[in-house]
Protein backbone atom coordinates (compact mmCIF):
# COMPACT_ATOMS: atom_id res chain seq x y z
CA UNK A 1 0.00 0.00 0.00
CA UNK A 2 1.01 3.74 -0.63
CA UNK A 3 -0.17 6.38 1.18
CA UNK A 4 0.18 8.80 -1.40
CA UNK A 5 -0.21 12.19 1.11
CA UNK A 6 1.08 12.58 4.50
CA UNK A 7 3.29 15.40 5.97
CA UNK A 8 6.09 13.76 7.69
CA UNK A 9 7.74 16.96 8.13
CA UNK A 10 5.36 18.07 10.54
CA UNK A 11 7.19 17.65 13.87
CA UNK A 12 4.49 15.43 15.26
CA UNK A 13 5.77 12.82 13.06
CA UNK A 14 9.33 13.81 12.06
CA UNK A 15 9.87 13.56 16.26
CA UNK A 16 9.32 10.02 16.10
CA UNK A 17 9.64 9.75 12.54
CA UNK A 18 11.81 5.84 12.51
CA UNK A 19 9.19 4.24 14.88
CA UNK A 20 6.54 6.00 12.17
CA UNK A 21 7.99 4.25 9.37
CA UNK A 22 8.61 1.01 11.33
CA UNK A 23 4.34 1.16 12.28
CA UNK A 24 3.78 2.12 8.48
CA UNK A 25 6.03 -1.49 7.39
CA UNK A 26 4.44 -3.61 9.93
CA UNK A 27 1.17 -2.07 8.76
CA UNK A 28 1.61 -3.11 5.08
CA UNK A 29 2.19 0.26 4.23
CA UNK A 30 5.47 0.32 2.06
CA UNK A 31 5.85 3.10 0.91
CA UNK A 32 4.89 7.43 1.08
CA UNK A 33 4.49 10.52 0.02
CA UNK A 34 5.51 13.44 1.94
CA UNK A 35 3.81 16.89 0.92
CA UNK A 36 6.10 20.17 1.35
CA UNK A 37 3.74 23.57 2.27
CA UNK A 38 6.40 26.24 1.88
CA UNK A 39 9.34 26.39 0.42
CA UNK A 40 11.39 25.54 3.79
CA UNK A 41 9.22 22.68 4.23
CA UNK A 42 9.87 21.22 0.90
CA UNK A 43 13.49 21.26 1.65
CA UNK A 44 12.83 19.44 5.04
CA UNK A 45 10.96 17.16 2.53
CA UNK A 46 14.33 16.66 0.11
CA UNK A 47 16.18 15.92 3.48
CA UNK A 48 13.43 13.41 5.17
CA UNK A 49 13.33 11.56 2.19
CA UNK A 50 17.55 11.42 1.57
CA UNK A 51 18.50 7.54 1.73
CA UNK A 52 15.03 6.45 1.85
CA UNK A 53 13.87 4.47 -1.42
CA UNK A 54 10.32 4.19 0.05
CA UNK A 55 10.08 7.92 0.69
CA UNK A 56 9.77 10.22 -2.16
CA UNK A 57 7.57 13.81 -1.55
CA UNK A 58 6.12 16.60 -3.47
CA UNK A 59 7.09 20.26 -3.24
CA UNK A 60 4.50 23.54 -3.53
CA UNK A 61 3.14 26.75 -1.58
CA UNK A 62 -0.17 25.21 0.44
CA UNK A 63 -2.97 28.54 -0.48
CA UNK A 64 -2.97 28.96 3.22
CA UNK A 65 0.95 29.66 3.48
CA UNK A 66 1.09 32.05 0.21
CA UNK A 67 1.03 35.06 3.15
CA UNK A 68 4.23 33.60 4.64
CA UNK A 69 6.09 32.98 0.70
CA UNK A 70 7.58 35.84 -1.19
CA UNK A 71 6.00 36.06 -4.32
CA UNK A 72 10.04 36.67 -5.63
CA UNK A 73 11.04 33.33 -3.74
CA UNK A 74 8.64 31.18 -6.00
CA UNK A 75 11.19 30.49 -8.97
CA UNK A 76 13.30 28.17 -5.88
CA UNK A 77 10.46 25.26 -6.72
CA UNK A 78 12.25 25.07 -10.21
CA UNK A 79 15.38 24.13 -8.29
CA UNK A 80 13.89 22.62 -5.66
CA UNK A 81 11.73 20.04 -7.42
CA UNK A 82 14.56 18.94 -9.37
CA UNK A 83 16.06 16.80 -7.04
CA UNK A 84 15.00 12.77 -7.57
CA UNK A 85 12.52 12.25 -5.02
CA UNK A 86 10.29 14.97 -5.92
CA UNK A 87 7.59 13.01 -7.97
CA UNK A 88 4.53 15.79 -8.08
CA UNK A 89 4.08 19.29 -6.97
CA UNK A 90 1.92 20.62 -4.43
CA UNK A 91 0.35 20.77 -2.46
CA UNK A 92 -1.43 23.73 -4.45
CA UNK A 93 -4.85 25.16 -5.18
CA UNK A 94 -7.46 27.46 -3.08
CA UNK A 95 -8.91 27.18 0.19
CA UNK A 96 -12.05 29.64 0.53
CA UNK A 97 -12.62 28.61 3.86
CA UNK A 98 -9.85 29.76 5.77
CA UNK A 99 -7.84 32.49 3.05
CA UNK A 100 -10.96 34.60 2.12
CA UNK A 101 -8.48 37.86 2.45
CA UNK A 102 -5.81 36.00 0.05
CA UNK A 103 -7.86 34.59 -2.68
CA UNK A 104 -5.81 36.53 -5.56
CA UNK A 105 -2.99 35.62 -4.05
CA UNK A 106 -3.82 32.21 -3.94
CA UNK A 107 -4.61 32.30 -7.15
CA UNK A 108 -1.47 33.98 -8.30
CA UNK A 109 0.40 31.03 -6.74
CA UNK A 110 -1.80 28.29 -8.08
CA UNK A 111 -1.61 29.50 -11.36
CA UNK A 112 2.59 29.75 -10.73
CA UNK A 113 2.51 26.25 -9.75
CA UNK A 114 0.20 24.79 -12.35
CA UNK A 115 2.85 26.57 -15.13
CA UNK A 116 5.66 25.17 -13.49
CA UNK A 117 4.35 21.83 -13.53
CA UNK A 118 3.61 21.82 -17.67
CA UNK A 119 6.87 23.13 -18.39
CA UNK A 120 8.53 20.18 -16.11
CA UNK A 121 5.54 17.26 -16.86
CA UNK A 122 5.15 16.83 -13.12
CA UNK A 123 1.49 16.05 -11.34
CA UNK A 124 0.16 18.44 -9.09
CA UNK A 125 -1.96 17.55 -5.74
CA UNK A 126 -4.77 19.77 -5.44
CA UNK A 127 -5.92 21.03 -1.93
CA UNK A 128 -9.65 22.70 -2.97
CA UNK A 129 -11.43 23.93 -0.34
CA UNK A 130 -14.90 24.90 -1.02
CA UNK A 131 -13.69 26.08 -4.47
CA UNK A 132 -14.27 23.32 -6.87
CA UNK A 133 -15.26 25.49 -9.73
CA UNK A 134 -12.72 28.16 -9.39
CA UNK A 135 -10.08 25.14 -9.26
CA UNK A 136 -11.49 23.52 -12.18
CA UNK A 137 -11.71 26.68 -14.08
CA UNK A 138 -7.92 27.18 -13.46
CA UNK A 139 -7.31 24.32 -14.27
CA UNK A 140 -8.39 24.01 -17.71
CA UNK A 141 -6.06 26.25 -18.53
CA UNK A 142 -3.12 24.03 -18.02
CA UNK A 143 -4.97 20.75 -19.81
CA UNK A 144 -1.65 18.95 -20.32
CA UNK A 145 -1.30 19.01 -16.16
CA UNK A 146 -2.14 15.88 -14.51
CA UNK A 147 -4.30 16.46 -10.85
CA UNK A 148 -5.29 14.56 -8.18
CA UNK A 149 -8.00 16.09 -5.94
CA UNK A 150 -6.52 15.41 -2.43
CA UNK A 151 -8.59 14.49 0.77
CA UNK A 152 -11.82 14.86 -1.01
CA UNK A 153 -14.92 15.66 0.99
CA UNK A 154 -17.12 17.29 -1.10
CA UNK A 155 -20.56 15.90 -2.74
CA UNK A 156 -21.22 14.10 -5.58
CA UNK A 157 -21.78 16.47 -8.07
CA UNK A 158 -18.47 18.33 -7.26
CA UNK A 159 -17.13 14.47 -7.56
CA UNK A 160 -18.50 14.39 -10.46
CA UNK A 161 -17.02 17.37 -12.05
CA UNK A 162 -13.52 16.61 -10.96
CA UNK A 163 -13.96 13.28 -12.75
CA UNK A 164 -15.59 14.58 -15.50
CA UNK A 165 -12.51 16.97 -15.97
CA UNK A 166 -10.19 13.88 -16.23
CA UNK A 167 -8.97 14.05 -12.57
CA UNK A 168 -8.54 11.57 -10.06
CA UNK A 169 -9.46 11.59 -6.13
CA UNK A 170 -7.54 11.18 -3.06
CA UNK A 171 -9.78 9.81 -0.09
CA UNK A 172 -8.74 10.33 3.44
CA UNK A 173 -9.89 8.99 6.73
CA UNK A 174 -12.96 10.67 6.99
CA UNK A 175 -14.86 8.46 4.51
CA UNK A 176 -14.85 5.84 7.44
CA UNK A 177 -16.50 8.92 9.33
CA UNK A 178 -20.32 7.95 10.70
CA UNK A 179 -21.92 11.00 9.12
CA UNK A 180 -19.66 10.42 5.65
CA UNK A 181 -22.73 8.37 3.86
CA UNK A 182 -22.58 11.03 0.68
CA UNK A 183 -18.59 10.57 1.15
CA UNK A 184 -18.90 6.95 0.85
CA UNK A 185 -21.08 6.52 -2.41
CA UNK A 186 -18.28 9.13 -4.15
CA UNK A 187 -16.38 6.13 -3.38
CA UNK A 188 -18.57 3.69 -5.05
CA UNK A 189 -19.00 5.69 -8.52
CA UNK A 190 -15.19 6.74 -8.40
CA UNK A 191 -13.63 4.88 -11.47
CA UNK A 192 -11.43 2.19 -10.43
CA UNK A 193 -8.56 3.80 -12.37
CA UNK A 194 -9.44 7.36 -10.45
CA UNK A 195 -9.01 6.38 -6.85
CA UNK A 196 -5.86 6.92 -4.51
CA UNK A 197 -6.16 6.61 -0.90
CA UNK A 198 -4.08 9.14 1.81
CA UNK A 199 -3.22 9.76 5.49
CA UNK A 200 -3.13 13.42 5.26
CA UNK A 201 -1.16 12.98 8.05
CA UNK A 202 -0.59 13.74 11.18
CA UNK A 203 -4.35 14.95 10.66
CA UNK A 204 -7.87 12.90 9.95
CA UNK A 205 -7.36 9.93 11.67
CA UNK A 206 -9.78 7.30 10.54
CA UNK A 207 -12.12 5.40 12.42
CA UNK A 208 -11.87 3.16 14.54
CA UNK A 209 -8.22 5.43 15.51
CA UNK A 210 -10.28 8.24 15.36
CA UNK A 211 -9.48 9.17 18.96
CA UNK A 212 -5.82 9.04 18.19
CA UNK A 213 -5.29 12.55 17.15
CA UNK A 214 -2.17 12.16 15.43
CA UNK A 215 -2.91 10.37 12.06
CA UNK A 216 0.47 8.42 10.84
CA UNK A 217 1.27 6.82 7.57
CA UNK A 218 -0.03 2.64 8.93
CA UNK A 219 -3.71 3.78 9.63
CA UNK A 220 -4.14 3.95 5.76
CA UNK A 221 -4.94 0.45 5.90
CA UNK A 222 -8.34 1.62 7.56
CA UNK A 223 -9.45 4.31 5.24
CA UNK A 224 -8.70 1.17 2.62
CA UNK A 225 -10.85 -1.20 4.06
CA UNK A 226 -13.52 1.34 3.91
CA UNK A 227 -12.55 1.53 0.14
CA UNK A 228 -12.75 -2.24 0.20
CA UNK A 229 -16.43 -2.33 1.91
CA UNK A 230 -17.68 0.26 -0.42
CA UNK A 231 -16.95 -1.34 -3.63
CA UNK A 232 -16.89 -4.91 -2.49
CA UNK A 233 -13.27 -5.79 -2.75
CA UNK A 234 -10.90 -7.53 -0.95
CA UNK A 235 -8.33 -5.67 0.97
CA UNK A 236 -5.25 -7.00 -1.42
CA UNK A 237 -7.56 -5.53 -4.29
CA UNK A 238 -7.38 -2.46 -2.87
CA UNK A 239 -4.24 -2.26 -2.12
CA UNK A 240 -3.18 -3.74 -6.26
CA UNK A 241 -5.61 -0.89 -7.53
CA UNK A 242 -4.23 1.70 -5.63
CA UNK A 243 -0.89 0.87 -6.00
CA UNK A 244 -0.94 0.64 -9.61
CA UNK A 245 -3.08 3.75 -9.94
CA UNK A 246 -0.41 5.50 -7.67
CA UNK A 247 2.72 4.51 -9.77
CA UNK A 248 0.99 5.11 -12.63
CA UNK A 249 -0.17 8.72 -11.84
CA UNK A 250 3.08 9.85 -10.10
CA UNK A 251 5.64 7.31 -12.53
CA UNK A 252 7.16 6.20 -9.15
CA UNK A 253 7.16 2.43 -9.69
CA UNK A 254 8.77 0.25 -6.69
Amino acid sequence: MIDTHCHLTDTRLESQLAFVLARAAAAGVSRMITIGTDLADDRRCLEVCRGKPNLACAVGVHPNHVVQVEQNDLPQLREIQSDPSVVALGEMGLDYHYGKESRQRQIDFFEFQLTLAGEVKKPVIIHSRESIDDCLSILRNHPAVHAVFHCFTGTLPEAKKVLDAGYLLGFTGPITFKKSEELREVVKMCPADRLLVETDAPYLSPEPMRKQKINEPALVMHTAAMVAQMRNLTLNQVDELTTRNAEGFFGWAD
